[in-house]
């Protein structure tokens, strides 16, 4: 598949950073007045929505082979219900900056899948070290005393929350290795519908007497995630993927941390010199765990004139 131009390129993957690094503080607002399981319902929802109505304009056909539907369970379970599922029930209690410090892991897990069922993406000894460093990073910052971060309630979400970038990078790796030629409009609408019904369900079960509070802030950091944090992003995201690497594609979580951090310290939150450490660390094996390989280059056939 043909590659887009630079500028094109750099556009794409600037939206996904600032967009992704704002979408940390944005569910942190929106949980003040919606609860975590019905926030995940309404914004995935509202999206798919979004996504169905651009395929039917666009006339992209949906659903034409079995591996395309597989992916929609597949996408729907891994990418969006079990990781956001996670990720707004652990931001009840983590801070926002921290929650995007702890998800850049993701780069480490997509590195390790990927030595299965990508070989031609397996991890050199460099980029293993850079996933030890990056662990090493949440190490330190599992080593503080949450006390100031607000108590052992935080450590503990903060501790169930690295499974929501693994599971990220499972639904990653897996369109990787069998996504190719499909509609970045396919693997974002129907599994965001799948995952709207699946924590619709959820919160009518676990929900029920959950009270929703539709402020202005509420309301519109859920239009934000649902169109730019999802609809749109998304689509850039699988768009990207198909035409680069998985690691690299991982150049996002350089940025998206730095981003999510900054707006949080401005909106009050607390941060701490072992959360500055460790996430100092994740991104050094970052850096490492997605370091691209030189291009060998081509022997001379002829002599230089």
């Amino acid at each position: 598949m043909e590659r887009p131009g630079k500028a094109r390129t750099v556009l794409a993957f600037a939206a996904l950073c600032l967009i992704w690094g704002s979408t940390w503080s944005a569910i942190q607002i929106g949980l003040s007045g919606i609860p975590p399981l019905g926030g995940v319902a309404l914004r995935f929802g509202i999206a798919s929505v979004i996504l169905l109505a651009a395929a039917l304009v666009s006339g992209v056909k949906l659903g034409r082979t079995r591996t395309e539907r597989a992916l929609w369970l597949v996408n729907g379970l891994s990418a969006y219900t079990i990781t956001y599922g996670i990720v707004y029930w652990c931001e009840q209690w983590v801070p926002s900056g921290l929650s995007a410090v702890l998800f850049a892991t993701y780069p480490f897990f997509v590195a390790i899948i990927s030595w299965v069922l990508l070989p031609s993406e397996r991890a050199t000894l460099a980029e293993v070290g850079g996933i030890v460093i990056g662990f090493a990073g949440v190490g330190v910052i599992f080593s503080q005393d949450f006390t100031a971060l607000g108590g052992r309630r935080v450590a503990i979400a903060a501790a169930v929350f690295l499974l929501s970038p693994l599971a990220a990078a499972v639904s990653t790796v897996v369109v990787k290795r069998w996504g190719a030629g499909i509609h970045p409009l396919s693997l974002t609408a129907l599994p965001m519908a799948l995952t709207a019904g699946i924590m619709g369900a959820l919160a009518l079960k676990f929900e029920s007497g959950a009270l929703y509070t539709w402020s202005p802030a509420s309301a519109g950091a859920l239009l934000y995630l649902a169109v730019m944090g999802s609809a749109v992003t998304f689509s850039i995201y699988y768009w990207l993927l198909a035409r680069f690497p998985a690691k690299r594609m991982a150049l996002i979580t350089y940025i998206i941390p730095i981003v999510a951090v900054t707006i949080g310290v401005f909106r009050g939150e607390p941060l701490t010199a072992r959360t500055l450490e460790g996430a100092g660390l994740v991104i050094t094996g970052v850096a490492l765990a997605i370091h691209r390989r030189p291009a060998p280059v081509p022997a001379r056939t002829g002599a230089a004139g």
